[in-house]
């Protein structure tokens, strides 16, 4: 057991994670700045977002229209102060990106292309051909490798936070090389471990999406605000869940279902295949339900079909694309329409903070997918979200800088006996248990299945409390399984347990929120409350770990600026 302390420690080496760092050491080039992530950082989720990044930064576009597009598309549950300040910072950050190195796709004259995405008015959304997250992420990750204040601490796996006095002081992890557990302190925690998408079956997100963040912070007692909004994308590789990016959509793909129809006249007749995902993601599941949809080896699905735009425009502006319909489907998306149905793809809930990124914990901040400043309400708008992880994300490691300079530091006795418990708490739960008779992988994707059917596109009271009773179940299991592994170095087997009871409980944190909001709103969508309630629901949950039977639920206002909440049609 080794002690490691720096000024801000940051935990996911992410885009807004690694973003964060750059920004605390750019406050204060006194500080010093530790980064901690379960993957090697250009492993991290960032590397497979595809479509872009949204900026106002064309002569045709403004802050305004910006603003608007994300309230709108949020159902109004969008925190319009956050959403302000992300419109006018989400520039800044873009050109930054270009001086670090990012390849932006180019106009003739050029200027950064620009592409449409769902729900917004103008064409907003930058991009790098079809790997933007992946450019994006080498840009940020380069860029860090110049200063000297920031030490990484690659595959290591937070298992605790550490709080002294309601204070935030730094992280247990366990060293994924050598099985030791060391306490990392801090004056400050960061928190941008990314989103929990293992916890349905067919999701884009990677294996390492887990919740981690969220469920530490919970554990911590801090709130998670929001988790019912569950974002489906519409456009998923059936069995693989792998992402058709919006892109192909933005630039001509049409949805056709059985007949040959583009059946989004009847959902979204303005839009079209610009819609909102929310509403995409509803109106295919629809056509399924009325026979109007494919039926194949993994289930029903639709038609994207980009076959009229043209070899060359294909490989000029979505050459991943082709390379994956060539990859894991075996067609040419030159010649042959893509199949693809709605898939888990982003989460909106997460870890309550505020504009900086502050959680109500003093000392812990959180930003990116893990947290929720309020910016993305109950549906977020596509390609707003690797900008949300600049913007919040420099907001986050400004915020987090300022704070450890007037800290106190962090005291050694009571970090000591945490870590020891804690260390101790994992060995008996996992590696010294004897007689246990259930495996990881059973439990995990019977919530996996259990999650798409209860808190999927669409849900009802009856189909929730099911949910809920299914996974008190999975928890009870979960306290006999047993592992093999008993190895110290890169023992896989124990950190797929530790990242299953956190999705057991994030999962949790995801059912009883949505029963407890009886209407419909973005993605939340009630087949049982089909209207929006404004009167009653025009309100952000925040759920509390009271115990491990019965969170506890309060609501907060949203805070409503320019943008009266109206009828949300498109």
């Amino acid at each position: 057991m080794d002690f490691e302390s720096y000024d801000v420690l940051v935990v996911g080496g992410g885009l807004a994670g690694i973003r964060a760092a750059i920004a605390a050491v750019e406050t204060n080039p006194r500080v010093k700045v530790g980064m901690v992530s379960k993957v090697y950082p250009m492993r991290s989720h960032t590397v497979s977002a595809e479509g872009g990044a949204a900026a106002a930064l064309r002569p045709e576009d403004s802050y305004e229209n910006h603003a608007f597009d994300t309230v709108k598309g949020s159902d109004y549950l969008a925190d319009q102060d956050v959403v302000e300040a992300f419109v006018r910072e989400a520039p800044i950050e873009l050109i930054q990106m270009e001086h670090w190195g990012c390849p932006w796709s180019r106009d003739p004259d050029g200027k950064i292309s620009a592409r449409p995405f769902g729900g917004m008015t103008t064409w907003r959304t930058c991009f790098a051909a079809d790997k933007t997250g992946f450019h994006m992420l080498h840009a940020v990750f380069q860029t860090s490798l110049k200063y000297p204040q920031i030490t990484r601490h690659d595959e290591a796996f937070v298992t605790k936070l550490l709080v002294e006095d309601s204070r935030c002081v730094g992280v247990v992890a366990l060293d994924m090389k050598t099985g030791r557990f060391d306490a990392i302190t801090a004056k400050s925690v960061i928190l941008a471990t990314g989103g929990l998408g293992r916890t349905y079956a067919f999701t884009t997100n990677g294996n390492i999406c887990t919740g981690d963040g969220m469920s530490l912070a919970y554990r911590a007692g801090v709130g998670l605000k929001d988790m019912e909004m569950v974002q489906f994308h519409p456009t998923g590789l059936p069995f693989t869940g792998i992402l058709i990016t919006e892109a192909v959509r933005g630039e001509g793909g049409y949805l056709l279902n059985n007949e040959g129809e583009r059946f989004l006249k009847r959902y979204v007749p303005n839009k079209m295949e610009l819609g909102p995902r929310d509403i995409i993601s509803r109106a295919m599941m629809t056509e399924f339900e009325e026979g109007r949809g494919f039926e194949g080896p993994h289930g029903k699905y639709l038609h994207l079909d980009v076959r009229h735009l043209g070899e060359k425009v294909i490989d000029r502006k979505l050459p991943f694309m082709r390379e994956l319909g060539r990859e894991f489907v075996g067609i040419d998306i030159v010649k042959e329409p893509i199949p693809v149905r709605p898939v888990q793809h982003y989460m909106m809930g997460g870890i309550d903070a505020d504009i900086s990124g502050a959680t109500p914990m003093a000392g812990l901040y959180a930003a990116g997918e893990c947290a929720n400043v309020g910016l993305n309400g109950a549906n977020r708008l596509g390609s707003n979200s690797l900008s949300e992880c600049l913007v919040f994300g420099a907001a986050a490691g400004r915020a987090a800088a300022d704070y450890s300079s007037a800290a106190k530091p962090v005291t050694a006795n009571p970090v000591d006996a945490i870590l020891w418990d804690e260390a101790r708490r994992v060995e008996v739960a996992y590696l010294e248990k004897k007689g246990g008779s259930e495996r990881i992988g059973a439990i995990r994707e019977e919530m996996q299945h259990e999650m798409d059917a209860g808190a999927g596109v669409f849900r009802t009271k009856e189909g929730l409390q099911k949910l809920i009773e299914r996974l008190g179940g999975l928890r009870e299991r979960f306290g006999r399984i047993k592992i093999e592994d008993t190895s110290k170095t890169f023992n896989t087997e124990l950190t797929s347990a530790m990242e299953l009871d956190f999705m057991l409980e994030i999962s949790q944190t995801i059912a009883v929120s949505a029963l407890a909001r009886e209407e419909s709103r973005g993605a939340h969508a009630r087949r049982d409350f089909p209207q929006r309630n404004d009167e009653k629901y025009l309100k952000h949950s925040l759920v509390f770990s009271r115990d491990a039977a019965k969170p506890r639920l309060e609501y907060r206002d949203v805070h409503i600026e320019n943008f009266k909440p109206q009828a949300r049609t498109y």
